[in-house]
């Protein structure tokens, strides 16, 4: 599934590739934002990402189950 996080004060939004679920993702979102903890998140190639949940301005949570492109989607 493909993530997109705002950051405040930064003009360009952090886009990441990751195998967990959406409902996953917001839970942990939300414990983060309510203990005012560090958000860690983590792409398909194993690189992790660390956010101060204070300064994160949005996420946008993809498909879970992109559509697939060509001759095998027929």
């Amino acid at each position: 599934m493909e993530i997109k996080v705002g950051v405040q004060h930064v003009g360009r939004e952090l886009t990441l590739e990751t195998n967990e679920t959406a409902d996953d993702l917001e839970k942990r979102f939300a414990q983060a934002l309510a203990s005012d903890a560090v958000l860690t998140l983590t792409d398909e190639n194993g690189r992790k990402v660390m956010l101060p949940a204070a300064k994160v301005a949005y996420i946008d949570l993809g498909q879970e189950h992109a559509r697939r492109v060509g001759f095998g989607a027929v």
